[in-house]
């Protein structure tokens, strides 16, 4: 593997770029598609499972009647294909795969499972981060698109890859639905460590740390802060706090539903009991010179990130882009 080269199987090396660097869908990345075990043909496949199979192979974005699929013996296989046609059909609306997702962020409805909009996010993050790939940026930025268990331990806010935690644990069962016997050791990824997650990019073997003060909270508020710019094309600067302490507090986003709903209980100045409050992992305030309505001028924008109850991180992205108070210009 080459060095700096990362997530080798997220699709990103098969797309072309516009002149504005945003992602164009080839036949190549539609191809791959078709090549997934859930629709590539096996020796008990049909003819006109095997037929179709081959259309979509030399032209993937060929036009697939209905009658086509039904000829199909397997219905699971006509599902599967039904899903990705889906998915292709949606992405042929838009001159970019960015453009795509953004009109998802913003409300457009979609006929595909949500794992194919993570990729999406996985995709355009690889071709944001192409540039200037810091390891410890690459693994804060999986949050966006992978589910994050959390342990908290003292000054430790530990983040790891919920399917990988759950593999990792299916492993090391010691008696048959015995949970309480599970024990799970995740890598954890620093700065001194961070050259480890070439290797391993694919694997989303790696924990971080997410506390304040820690490199692994910097990283996120970098990341936020490209995907903002690559989206909106505004500047902003993001810096990690421990508290709200602002009598003109204005505006303010979670980055998941659970911070969303705490800081609105906040901001109006609800109670919020003690086991809401630990929920919040950071809190980040976001500045912005230009891009903002003029009542948002010189006041800064508060975001937060929280677990939800099952200790569970499930980020959305598409909150950065839709619930910043932009002027129309933006």
């Amino acid at each position: 593997m080459v060095k700096n080269d990362f997530w080798l199987t997220s699709g990103w090396h098969l797309l072309d770029h516009n002149n504005d660097g945003h992602l164009i869908p080839t036949e190549d990345f539609m191809r791959a598609y078709f090549y997934r075990p859930e629709v590539a043909p096996i020796e008990e496949s049909c003819e006109a499972e095997t037929n179709l199979h081959k259309k979509l192979v030399d032209k993937p974005f060929a036009l697939v009647e209905k009658s086509e699929l039904n000829l199909i013996k397997d219905k699971d296989v006509i599902f599967n294909y039904e899903v990705i046609l889906k998915f292709r059909d949606f992405l042929s609306k838009y001159p970019t795969l960015d453009a795509a997702y953004l009109a998802i962020a913003r409300g457009q409805s979609v006929n595909f499972p949500p794992l194919f909009v993570d990729q999406m996010v996985q995709i355009i993050l690889r071709n944001i981060l192409n540039e200037t790939p810091y390891p410890l940026q690459l693994r804060a930025s999986e949050i966006f698109f992978r589910t994050q268990v959390v342990t908290i331990a003292e000054d430790e806010i530990m983040v790891a890859d919920e399917a990988t935690v759950q593999l990792q644990a299916e492993k090391k069962i010691t008696k048959a639905n015995d949970l309480k016997q599970l024990e799970v050791d995740i890598d954890i990824l620093r700065e001194s460590s961070a050259d480890n997650y070439w290797d391993r990019s694919d694997k989303f073997d790696t924990s971080f740390d997410l506390a304040y003060t820690k490199p692994g909270l910097d990283a996120l508020a970098r990341v936020i802060e490209k995907w903002i710019h690559h989206f909106l094309s505004i500047e902003v600067s993001i810096k990690p706090m421990q508290k709200i302490e602002d009598e003109k507090w204005s505006w303010h986003l979670g980055l998941d539903s659970n911070s969303n709903n705490i800081l609105n209980d906040l901001y109006h100045g609800l109670d919020v009991d003690e086991e809401r409050l630990k929920q919040i992992l950071c809190l980040f305030q976001l500045d912005a010179d230009q891009g903002f309505v003029q009542e948002m001028n010189d006041k800064p924008v508060y975001i937060g990130l929280a677990m939800n109850e099952n200790s569970k991180i499930q980020f959305k992205p598409q909150n950065i882009l839709t619930n910043l108070p932009l002027s129309n210009s933006s």
